[in-house]
């Protein structure tokens, strides 16, 4: 369901179905555990943010960048978008922003009878099939250059 706003409809994936993963995840390295950890040399697994190009021309060129900014994260850009933002994106963090209405969101979902383990493997799959189809483009181009 799209949300309304200045630039027109966009998704409500990036604002409102952010599950409360990003809080615990960042929460960690107050854990007494996680610091014993971290003593004897242990890193903080880094989340890493991959295709956040917006692949809809109606939606913000910097969407997925911008709501996706928050400490020890990893966010591949192509260079137009790292163009946009550098012009007209929003630096500040948001990644742990509106994660009690995205918990509600997706007890929404779930109380709908959606299943969202079902939703998130199959967009796994895509993704993965996706990267995997890049992949073997790159390839079949690299070997067509060696010939």
């Amino acid at each position: 369901m799209p949300r309304s706003s200045s630039a027109g409809s966009i998704p409500r994936s990036t604002s409102d179905s952010r599950p409360s993963a990003p809080t615990r995840h960042w929460s960690y390295a107050a854990w007494p555990r996680w610091q014993r950890l971290a003593r004897l040399g242990a890193h903080l697994q880094r989340p890493l943010w991959a295709s956040t190009s917006t692949k809809n021309p109606t939606y913000p060129d910097t969407l997925y960048v911008d709501q996706l900014i928050g400490p020890n994260t990893v966010n591949t850009l192509p260079e137009p978008t790292i163009a946009a933002f550098e012009d007209h994106g929003t630096l500040a963090r948001t990644i742990d922003s509106g994660v009690q209405e995205a918990d509600e969101v997706m007890r929404r979902l779930v109380a709908a009878g959606i299943d969202m383990d079902d939703v998130g493997l199959t967009l796994e799959d895509k993704g993965v099939a996706g990267f995997h189809e890049s992949f073997q483009d790159m390839l079949a181009r690299l070997a067509a250059k060696a010939d």
